[in-house]
């Protein structure tokens, strides 16, 4: 099978780094993970032939963990820690860094106005989403109930396109993230925390939706 006929989210799980990669086209291979790469492609008039090659040469790096090929339970207790719990750290700092920059250079264009409000509603939006994961759909997954989990599953699934909306208003306000020429070193601090929670989430959102969601779902 072509590149192109994969789905991103298989492309991500499989190809290192390839998710750095799809961030610099500002390709959502997370929420959109399922759609092929030869469609998203197609959709943003990108050129498949200089993508696909790009990505091939990606490919001849070996995988730090192969996911595909680990146990849920492996699985969940990775996203817990290196995701959930990097997010709890992440956020509270990030809408800290933000009012300050909001309110301090106030007056200039380049402001991020209500960047420190949508920071607050993505760590809401998080801090629930999470805290259900793991009371909930975790546990059951590990206890073998994932087969009966597609109603959480839904929700979780919803929650994460919520979560994608609120980044993308972010990616908007904030120029795509990008910080003008005049900015301060907490602007500059902020921008580059901003990038590093989006990576993150980018690729969390993708390991459950793409991975763990649908391997659950098939009775694992």
């Amino acid at each position: 099978m072509k590149l192109r006929e994969k789905s991103l989210g298989q492309i991500v799980l499989s190809i290192p780094r390839s998710s750095a990669l799809f961030r610099q086209y500002d390709i959502d291979f997370c929420c959109g993970g399922k759609q092929t790469l030869g469609r998203t492609v197609e959709k943003k008039g990108l050129d498949i032939e200089l993508l696909e090659n790009q990505l091939l040469e990606l490919s001849e790096d070996t995988l730090e963990k192969d996911w595909r090929e680990a146990p849920l339970s492996e699985i969940i207790d990775f996203i817990i820690v290196r995701y959930h719990d990097r997010h709890r750290a992440q956020l509270p700092e990030l809408i800290i860094q933000a009012e300050k920059v909001e309110r301090v250079h106030a007056n200039k264009l380049a402001v991020p106005k209500g960047l420190t409000k949508y920071l607050e509603a993505l760590y809401e939006e998080l801090s629930s989403h999470m805290m259900k994961e793991e009371r909930i759909l975790f546990p059951m997954i590990k206890n073998g109930l994932g087969a009966n989990a597609a109603a959480p599953i839904s929700v979780m699934e919803q929650e994460h396109d919520d979560a994608g909306d609120i980044l993308e208003i972010i990616k908007k306000i904030t120029n795509n993230v990008t910080p003008p020429a005049e900015a301060c070193t907490t602007w500059k601090v902020l921008y580059n925390g901003i990038n590093e929670l989006i990576d993150d989430l980018m690729i969390h959102i993708n390991l459950e939706n793409n991975l763990l969601f649908p391997r659950a779902l098939a009775g694992e």
